[in-house]
C-alpha cells in the first residue's frame, strides 16, 4: 500500500494555500510594481515625483502620527480591559469577551458613520456640551485629526485586547502571589513581576493596530472630510480622481515597504514568533 512521507504529506498540504497566495495576493502586487514603472512611460519618474511631492511627504508624515497616536490609545484602553477580563471578571468574562468581539460583526463604515453622529456640529456630544452650559457653541471635533483617532481607536481596539487578552490568560498567579509574599507592594508586584510577562501581549497588539493603520481608509475617509488625507486616500484620489494610475501605485508601493520596514525594526527588537504566536 502506498504511504506518503512526511515531507510529500507537507507540501500536499501546503501547495493549496500556497497557490492561492501566489494567485490573489503576490501576482497582483507584482502588476501593481509593473504599472509603478510603466505608466504613463517606463521609468522611475513616479517615484521620482513621490519623493519631490511636499503633499506626499506631508500625507505620509500625517499617516503615520495618526498610526502611532492610534496605537498608543488601543494599548492603554486595550490593556486595561484584557487586564479586567483576565484577572477580575469571573461571572461577567464570557460577557465581557463577547462585547469585545461585538464590534467585528458591524461593519466598519456603520461605526464610523456612528461616531458622524456622536462628532458632528448637531451631534449628541457638541448637544449635551452646550446644554450644560460647557460650551455656547457647536465644537469642532470632526474633520479633523482628532475626530480620526478617537473613532480609529474604537475600531482597532479589539485587535489591541484580543492579543493580550490571550497572553494574560496564560500567566499564573502564583507569581504575584509570591512577589507578596516576599514583602512586594501591589504595584511593584505588577510592575516587576506581572507586567513583564504581558509584554509579548503587548507587542504583538501594537504591531497588528500600527500596521493595520497604516493602510486604513474607511475612517479616515469619513471622519476626516478630505481636510486629514492619510495616504490610503491619497492613493484613491491619484487613482480615481486623477486617473493617475502610476503614481497612485507607485504610493502603494512605498506604503508596502514601509510597512514591511516597520515590521522588520520590530523584528529586530522583538521576538515575532513569540510575540505573535505564542501565548503562554
Amino acid at each position: 500500500m502506498f504511504r506518503m512521507s512526511d515531507a510529500l504529506r507537507y507540501w500536499f498540504l501546503v501547495l493549496p494555500a500556497l497557490a492561492i497566495m501566489i494567485v490573489f495576493y503576490i501576482w497582483p502586487l507584482l502588476g501593481i510594481w509593473q504599472i509603478s514603472l510603466t505608466e504613463p512611460k517606463p521609468g522611475v519618474a513616479n517615484y521620482t515625483e513621490m519623493f519631490d511631492s511636499t503633499a506626499v511627504q506631508t500625507s505620509f508624515i500625517l499617516t503615520f502620527r495618526i498610526a502611532i497616536l492610534t496605537t498608543i490609545g488601543c494599548l492603554i484602553l486595550g490593556y486595561i480591559v484584557a487586564y479586567v477580563i483576565s484577572n477580575f471578571a469571573r461571572r461577567a468574562k464570557p460577557l465581557m469577551v463577547a462585547l469585545v468581539l461585538l464590534p467585528f460583526w458591524v461593519s466598519v463604515l456603520i461605526r464610523s458613520f456612528s461616531w458622524i453622529v456622536l462628532l458632528g456640529r448637531s451631534g449628541i456630544v457638541n448637544d449635551t456640551l452646550m446644554a450644560t452650559g460647557i460650551t455656547d457653541s457647536p465644537m469642532r471635533l470632526m474633520h479633523n485629526e482628532f475626530g480620526v483617532v478617537i473613532a480609529m481607536i474604537h475600531v482597532m481596539l479589539p485587535f489591541a485586547v484580543l492579543p493580550m487578552m490571550a497572553n494574560m490568560r496564560g500567566i499564573s498567579g502564583a507569581y504575584v502571589d509570591a512577589a507578596r509574599g516576599l514583602g512586594a507592594g501591589e504595584w511593584t508586584a505588577f510592575r516587576q513581576v506581572y507586567f513583564p510577562q504581558t509584554m509579548p501581549g503587548v507587542m504583538s497588539g501594537a504591531l497588528l493596530v500600527f500596521v493595520l493603520s497604516l493602510g486604513f481608509y474607511i475612517t479616515p475617509a469619513l471622519l476626516g472630510g478630505g481636510r486629514v488625507l492619510m495616504i490610503s486616500e491619497y492613493i484613491t484620489y491619484q487613482i480615481q480622481e486623477f486617473l493617475n494610475w502610476g503614481l497612485g501605485s507607485a504610493l502603494s508601493v512605498a506604503l508596502l515597504v514601509a510597512t514591511a520596514v516597520v515590521i522588520a525594526i520590530a523584528a529586530r527588537f522583538v521576538n515575532l514568533r513569540s510575540a505573535l504566536l505564542e501565548r503562554n
